[in-house]
């Protein structure tokens, strides 16, 4: 299957006056995956540099044979992107043009079964985006207290019956470890009532979600990598963000909306230079993708745009 980059052009059009305004424009794709919005970006813009990171090996090798006729425009690396000021400064920058963030599970691990991301075929409770180091979906079910994993199903998959789940995870565990996706998907379905599985969908997605965050502290990495990424942008730059569900959302909303508020005490009829917002979202609230991209991509149905641009030093 072809893979179809989430709302490619739209997030080259957003970048786009960040890098036609910079001499040497730099930007930072913090989730490089296939690779299919760098290629977008560099094919569209000739002086343009990339820095791309993934923690998935798999995928970084891919977007590398990929992107390779591009030559030096291009640089990667294997970093989770709440290291982006580390890998930016290790290519020798400090300050770049744009960064974009594609967030959630990418195509390539839901795509690959033996990833164990997707509870619809059996493979190792495994869920880690970058296998070379981490705990697994496995380590989490099988050696969390179960408040700890009531939790986790509440705050990270809103599972209404969380409860449910962890005692029949508890229960399971007692007897042999739980270590493949079919077993969780099969205990999950138990734990659920007749009736409330009838819609919905699968009723093992918001656990699977859960686990999944956990196992790659998901919602962390955004919280510490949206900050440094707002550092590096110069003036006239930008940071694009695409949101897959509401937990991630919620963080962007937060962060950029803090952002671009003026610091000025409120009953000062006059802005004051010094605490005057650094940033300006670019449109407000978040837009959606079109019905004709839905159509042609079925994966970005759920996907929520932000974006936001530096206006002061």
């Amino acid at each position: 299957m072809q893979h179809i980059s989430v709302m490619r052009d739209r997030c080259v059009a957003l970048l786009e006056p960040a890098i036609l305004a910079s001499a040497n424009p730099v930007v930072v794709d913090c989730t490089l995956g296939l690779g299919g919005h760098t290629e977008a970006l560099l094919e569209r813009f000739s002086n343009l540099t990339v820095i791309g990171i993934d923690r998935d090996e798999i995928a970084l090798e891919r977007a590398r044979k990929r992107l390779a006729p591009f030559g030096d425009r291009i640089k990667t690396a294997h970093a989770v992107f709440d290291e982006i000021t580390d890998v930016v400064e290790g290519f020798g920058y400090s300050k770049i043009s744009g960064a974009l963030f594609d967030l959630g599970v990418s195509s390539i691990q839901l795509d690959e079964a033996d990833r164990g991301f997707s509870y619809s075929q059996d493979a190792p409770l495994d869920m880690r985006m970058d296998r070379s180091r981490g705990i697994t979906a496995a380590d989490i079910v099988n050696t969390y207290e179960p408040g700890k994993l009531v939790h986790i199903l509440r705050a990270y998959g809103e599972e209404k019956f969380a409860t449910r789940i962890v005692e029949n995870i508890v229960k399971a565990r007692e007897v042999a470890p739980l270590n493949s996706t079919e077993q969780l998907a099969d205990l999950v379905k138990r734990s659920i009532p007749a009736a409330t599985r009838r819609t919905g969908g699968n009723p093992s997605k918001r656990t699977f979600q859960a686990l999944r965050i956990e196992a790659n502290d998901e919602l962390g990495a955004i919280e510490r990598a949206l900050p440094q990424a707002l550092d590096l942008i110069e003036v006239g730059g930008r940071v694009v963000v695409m949101s897959f569900q509401s937990l991630e959302d919620r963080i962007v909303k937060e962060i950029f909306t803090e952002a671009s508020t003026s610091k000025s005490p409120r009953e000062l009829p006059v802005e004051l230079p010094e605490y005057a917002a650094k940033f300006s979202l670019v449109f407000r609230s978040s837009e959606k993708p079109s019905e004709a991209e839905v159509l042609e991509n079925s994966r970005a149905a759920s996907v929520r745009l932000r974006a936001i641009e530096r206006v002061a030093a």
